[in-house]
């Protein structure tokens, strides 16, 4: 276990807890001080600041801050500015919709951006995403595209005069002659728009000085990331043979000279290659590469290098044994992010000797969106520390000396919220697994309370001891309530390195659900869990997992089941993202049908016994809801007690706030039943309308 204390004195002998924080920001949530624990409304009221970037003259800072739209029932985001040597910040943007992307202007004397918001210039698609500027200093942001898609990404030349941007093309005068003749339909794995290139010049008084050209094009590849050479004459951009999540394998490195639009592949290995970065003097191109392996998805990604003009490339992080998200290549070397258990740092890699430097601190901070002044000496980054809410944070880059510029942790302040500790136990075969366990500020000790497992998506996903609004489940009503929570950190989590992420190859649900009854077990065998009140929930793979123990175990009182898997092969017939379980099972179910099987809850539903409730968006791709219907009937069938909830025109996530309310409040309801024995609301009858009381009496006097 981590000793907080002792964390806070580092930190003080730092300085991080020195330094005042921009408190106008923080949120002042409804009522905070009428209760000691956040209502589900309050919890998605949570302010939150992120993608913080320093301008490049280390002065300033622009980040995002998400609030809560009820009206709009929408998540929105706008811009803040601040000045780094103060902390004061103020609002930049104020507009309807979300205004996010930011990206400084290498002189630094505008802003650019991306935003949904209605626009300025007669004729603007509704609801797709354009192109801004704005001044530092304020005023009216300017409109600089009026495009039929959503513009996805931009970046400045070095110039200050032009910004590259990508977007999917617009639909072919065929396709909207074939939808005017016949109606909507799609052909399957066709009728692709591919994302392509554009460059739009800016003049001096920050509008377009003429309509944006196109700079790649055709149908032979989708571009993915970009990035503009030292000199302005060069972009080295990631493509893949088409957009579909599944061809995410094809992506290789391009450079295009922007002169003449000529392109031409620099990379082409198994696997993808992605997130080109230049080298200072133009010559070399760092990326992020499978390194020719065929199981991406679990194994170490790492980092390479290969000159502008093309060769052989040449892999940097061979021993680095993490997946290393490249950030910038500057005069001292190449910049990434990784995750280590827990924790998350910010390393620098010298290309010439391969050597790796940690910089970040202090240890079990949480840190990541890192980004750097012209000159390298100052970073702007978002990180939380155990048991605080996140925050954007300013450093030198050497000596590491971090200091807080937003204070949205204020926002907290009148609640009495979990505490957070990262624990360890042994699994069933031996191998050492994490968790991060919620306990009430005021446990008693010798009482045994009632155990939540709440398990993590990904599965590559890792849970770390901080302050995070709640969303999907209301974490602190539960421990306020009296329950312990566990998060499991369970084999194929990131942080732990590769082997430990592929411990569950070919051992879906089997390996990991050992992993998550041997933590119960760890907590009873201490004396602080009543065995008899265990309930499990997750999503997405979390949401599979809890489907397991649903099929394979008596020991749980209730299990949530959020968008999971309960058939390998339901799954895999109906997924956008087929090799995932190529990879971690290691055949197609036509190959080996028997894996599938094994691996699948369904193939234990005649053990199942704990009522279950599963929710799942209509509409979500990654895991069909093909499978929450089998699961559902399935356990109907057996007479399990089952309830499904079905949100409606939503995909991977329930990204809105009101339906956000609603998935909580199942859950809440649903633990509330089976672990604290709580009777169901009856459903309430609505009251008669006045007319329709005056209509009853006159038949019924």
């Amino acid at each position: 276990m981590r000793n907080v204390s002792l964390i806070s004195v580092v930190l003080a002998a730092c300085g991080w807890l020195a330094v005042p924080a921009a408190a106008q920001e923080a949120a002042k949530s409804s009522s905070a001080a009428a209760s000691t624990t956040p209502t589900i409304d309050q919890s998605l009221e949570w302010k939150s600041a992120s993608s913080p970037k320093i301008s490049p003259d280390g002065k300033r800072f622009v980040y995002e801050v998400q609030t809560t739209n009820w009206e709009e029932n929408a998540f929105e985001r706008n811009l803040w500015i601040g000045d780094i040597a103060t902390g004061e910040s103020h609002a930049l943007t104020t507009a309807k919709k979300s205004s996010t992307n930011v990206a400084w202007s290498p002189d630094g004397k505008w802003i650019a951006f991306l935003s949904d918001r209605p626009g300025q210039i007669a004729g603007t698609p509704d609801g797709k995403q354009q192109l801004y500027l704005i001044s530092p200093d304020g005023g009216e942001a300017q409109q600089l595209t009026k495009v039929e898609k959503d513009v996805n990404a931009l970046e400045w030349a070095p110039d200050s005069k032009r910004i590259a941007f990508s977007m999917s093309d617009p639909d072919p005068k065929s396709l909207k002659d074939r939808k005017e003749k016949y109606g909507e339909y799609s052909i399957v794995h066709s009728d692709y728009q591919m994302t392509h290139l554009w460059i739009i010049e800016i003049s001096p008084s920050a509008t377009p000085a003429e309509e944006p050209k196109r700079l790649t094009e055709g149908d032979k590849f989708s571009v993915g990331s970009f990035s503009w050479s030292p000199d302005g004459t060069r972009i080295a951009f990631s493509a893949q043979k088409d957009p579909d999540l599944i061809s995410s394998e094809t992506a290789d490195l391009y450079v295009a000279t922007v002169a003449d639009g000529a392109v031409k592949k620099i990379v082409g290995t198994p696997g993808p290659d992605t997130s080109p970065k230049w080298s200072p003097d133009g010559k070399k191109i760092a990326f992020e590469t499978a390194a020719g392996s065929r199981y991406f998805f679990y194994a170490n990604s790492k980092i390479a290098v290969v000159a502008a003009d093309g060769g052989a490339p040449q892999i940097l992080t061979q021993t680095f044994d993490e997946d290393p998200g490249l950030v910038a290549w500057g005069p001292d070397g190449i910049y990434f992010t990784a995750t280590q258990k827990t924790a998350s740092h910010l390393f620098r890699l010298n290309p010439a000797t391969g050597s790796v430097e940690k910089l970040s601190a202090p240890e079990n901070m949480v840190a990541f969106s890192f980004s750097f002044s012209r000159d390298y000496k100052q970073a702007v980054y978002r990180a939380s520390l155990e048991n605080q809410f996140g925050e954007i944070y300013t450093s030198s880059v050497a000596p590491w000396a971090p200091r807080k510029l937003t204070a949205m942790g204020d926002q907290l302040k009148g609640f009495a919220l979990a505490h957070r500790e990262v624990i360890s136990w042994k699994s069933t075969d031996g191998t050492a697994i994490e968790g991060v366990l919620y306990t009430p500020p005021n446990m008693e000790a010798g009482k045994k309370y009632p155990l939540l497992v709440v398990i993590h998506g990904g599965p590559t996903g890792v849970d770390q001891p901080v302050v995070n609004a709640d969303r999907y489940y209301p974490i602190e009503r539960f421990v306020a309530k009296g329950a312990l929570v566990l998060r499991p950190n369970y084999r194929g989590s990131a942080g732990y390195g590769e082997k430990f992420r592929a411990l569950n190859v070919r051992n879906l649900g089997v390996g990991d659900y050992a992993d998550v009854i041997s933590g119960v077990d760890a907590l009873i065998a201490k004396g602080i869990v009543d065995k008899d009140r265990v309930g499990s929930m997750g999503w997405s793979q979390g949401g599979y997992i809890s489907a397991y123990i649903t099929t394979s175990s008596d020991r749980f009182k209730a299990v949530s089941v959020g968008a999971g898997i309960s058939d390998w092969m339901t799954y895999y017939v109906n997924t956008d993202i087929t090799p995932f379980t190529r990879q971690y099972l290691h055949a197609t179910p036509w190959d080996d049908p028997e894996i599938y099987w094994k691996t699948s809850p369904i193939s234990n539903i005649a053990k199942a016994r704990t009522p279950t409730l599963i929710q799942h968006g209509e509409n979500y791709r990654r895991v069909p809801i093909p499978n929450a219907y089998e699961l559902r009937q399935a356990l109907e069938d057996r007479g399990v007690p089952v309830k499904m909830v079905v949100y409606k025109g939503f995909g991977h996530g329930i990204t809105k706030p009101k339906q956000q309310r609603a998935v909580m409040e199942e859950n809440e309801k649903w633990f509330a039943q089976y672990i604290w024995g709580e009777k169901p609301e009856e459903p309430k009858t609505p009251e008669p309308k006045a007319a329709e009381k005056k209509s009853t009496a006159a038949v019924n006097p």
